[in-house]
């Protein structure tokens, strides 16, 4: 295993682990080490930060409901978030990664949020969960006193009220593609239960569904 200075990395996150071996092990991506990894620590980490950044934003909007907790929520733990924290603290040069993964600058982002979960996930087996909000709150506490919640888009709203009322997900239908490939041009359908099928265009299926949410939340009032 290449050497790394941990202490440098204890000293940029201010945190001196009692068992270096918990630290060393949630820097090591699986294309390194396929059985000694961090992905059990990255579950850990997940659930941790999960509960911190919940019990944080309860006590810091307390008239919130709980769907506008949920998105700021969803705000505040995605993997694009961590990944920012972890460039933060130059994470990256501290992870043991295998060869071809080194050369992957596009899978970065990805493996250094879940690298910076498992490191959560080591400091709660290391010293416990106030050792852990502590981490937590030291990168993340900004974020939540300025938390608001985001726009939410038509498909998301869309798939809500279809959950939340018929417990299924909205229906969408490739009905064509044309166009040259260069600029395409996807034409798609959206139906809920007792709703009529929509259809819209846009030049992705993505657009496309997007617009075709818009036009169905109109038609129903949503």
């Amino acid at each position: 295993m290449k050497k790394i200075n941990l202490s440098k990395l204890e000293n940029i996150i201010n945190y001196k682990f009692e068992t270096k071996s918990f630290l060393k092990k949630s820097l090591t991506h699986k294309s390194f080490d396929p059985d000694i990894n961090n992905e059990k620590l990255e579950f850990l980490g997940d659930r941790v930060l999960g509960l911190i950044i919940a019990k944080n934003l309860i006590l810091k909007y307390p008239k919130d409901n709980e769907g506008i907790l949920d998105k700021k929520f969803a705000n505040l733990v995605n993997k694009k978030k961590c990944a920012y924290i972890a460039e933060k603290i130059n994470l990256k040069k501290f992870m043991y990664l295998g060869e071809n993964y080194k050369k992957k600058d596009q899978t970065y982002e990805k493996i250094s949020g879940d690298c910076l979960e498992a490191l959560i996930g080591a400091i709660f087996v290391d010293k416990g969960i106030k050792a852990a909000e502590k981490f937590i709150l030291r990168y993340w506490e900004s974020s939540i006193q300025q938390s608001i919640e985001t726009i939410v888009d038509s498909k998301t709203k869309l798939q809500e009220f279809c959950l939340k009322k018929y417990k299924k997900l909205p229906l969408y239908t490739l009905e064509k593609k044309s166009g040259p490939d260069h600029k395409p041009l996807f034409k798609v359908y959206v139906q809920i239960p007792n709703s009529k099928k929509i259809a819209s265009s846009g030049t992705s299926k993505k657009e496309a569904q997007q617009n075709a949410a818009q036009i169905l939340i109109k038609e129903l009032k949503i």
